[in-house]
């Protein structure tokens, strides 16, 4: 039976939307709560580009110590060889290659620059220098996809395949795709090419999610397997991707997809809160009230004839349990009161003082110790209790963010 699978974009589409941004060790963060919830991949960014090669290396040293749980990470590229030549030496195994392929672009964007012939030329190259620099898979993105007609859609897809591309991203670039028309273009080319449709769908129009799960059962419909694109928190440009919480609550949970939208990740949503509250927290970005899952007032009753209901049975008024989320933190740089801290400008005794009351013990109490403060310094606010027991168990491996410092 074909199944849904998520490939999380936070660390790329995210991480680019205007007016926010992580750091480094926050990037390594978002594939760590990725790993813990149990979601198939990661694209953690892009490794052609200079500034990401240690934060990218520092990635693929932590997978493979075995911090990600299964987690596969995945680098975007453009769709040219060029990226992927730069890329492959940091040793990712599964890429994303992007290239524009509506007529819209191809006129408004490329100008002149490059036809529908050359479009598939570079995409082609591109996967083939991937898969001969030993990519494990690669996915092709067809950007401005939902504004490409069928015809060429296909023509583009099938060429990916013949190059030895595993699926195609279908983007929906501008949020206008609507659920009866991504469900009936997905189940037309996957089963045209008889490979997965990976879904990437923008909020414009307030249906990112909505379109995700359309799409995804367009691909199971055809036989071939979903691949979901979406972000922590619905971050993303514009008005945002595909939110990763709602969309994995509308597989569980939607009306009439029980036995059409089995779920092939080993999800653990006990790590919801955690996550998402620490977007909220590292992003700068406030949770609304109205949060799916995870918004003060997503489980909060008031008016009488929902009150009297839930104080009955929550069932009543309630999709699903709150408890499947996990807890909210209560992590000790936001303890009230007398409190010591450990940071940028913080000395051994605060740093012991705070890993012995986490029931923390370092790999290598020296490089932990730096790793705090250079941490610190480069998120510029008190470092959380999750990201305290990440550096403390693997120091070594997060070390190659700042190259030099174990020489």
């Amino acid at each position: 039976m074909p199944r849904i699978h998520f490939l999380d974009v936070t660390n790329r589409d995210g991480v680019q939307t205007a007016r926010t941004g992580l750091s480094k060790f926050g990037k390594t963060m978002v594939n760590f709560y990725l790993g813990r919830l149990g979601v198939a991949q990661s694209e953690i960014g892009f490794p052609f580009l200079f500034h990401e090669a240690p934060y990218v290396r520092a990635q693929v040293a932590l997978a493979e110590a075995g911090a990600f749980g299964e987690l596969r990470l995945s680098g975007w590229c453009r769709g040219i060889a060029r990226d992927v030549e730069q890329a492959l030496p940091l040793g990712l195994r599964h890429y994303n290659l992007s290239i524009s392929t509506s007529d819209y672009m191809i006129a408004n964007k490329f100008r002149g620059r490059l036809d529908r012939a050359a479009i598939i030329r570079e995409m082609t190259e591109a996967v083939r220098t991937a898969k001969a620099g030993g990519a494990h898979t690669v996915g092709v993105n067809a950007e401005d996809g939902s504004r490409t007609d069928d015809g060429f859609l296909t023509e583009f897809a099938l060429a990916a395949k013949e190059a030895g591309a595993d699926r195609v991203r279908y983007c929906d670039t501008i949020g206008g795709d609507t659920p009866d028309r991504i469900r009936e273009r997905f189940a037309k080319l996957a089963a045209a090419t008889g490979m997965p449709v990976e879904t990437h769908c923008h909020n414009d129009l307030g249906m990112a999610v909505a379109n995700s799960v359309s799409g995804a059962l367009g691909d199971l419909e055809a036989g071939q397997d979903a691949w979901v694109n979406t972000c922590v928190n619905g971050i993303g440009e514009r008005a945002g991707n595909a939110d990763l919480l709602s969309t994995i609550l509308a597989f569980r949970h939607g009306f009439g997809l029980d036995g059409r939208a089995e779920i092939g990740d080993p999800i653990d949503l006990s790590w919801a809160r955690r996550f998402a509250l620490w977007a909220s927290y590292a992003l700068g970005q406030p949770l609304p009230y109205n949060q799916v899952g995870v918004g003060a007032n997503a489980f909060a009753h008031e008016s009488g004839i929902h009150a009297d209901g839930a104080l009955k049975d929550h069932g009543n008024y309630e999709l699903y349990d709150e408890e499947v989320l996990g807890p909210f933190p209560e992590d000790w740089h936001a303890r009230r009161g007398r409190v010591v801290l450990t940071g940028e400008y913080g000395g051994r005794a605060g740093f012991r003082h705070v890993l012995d009351g986490l029931g923390v013990e370092p790999a290598d109490e020296e490089s932990a110790f730096k790793l705090v403060q250079l941490c610190n310094a480069m998120t510029g606010r008190p470092l959380t209790d999750d990201e305290l027991r990440l550096i403390a168990a693997f120091p070594h491996q997060l070390a190659l963010l700042f190259p030099g410092l174990l020489d």
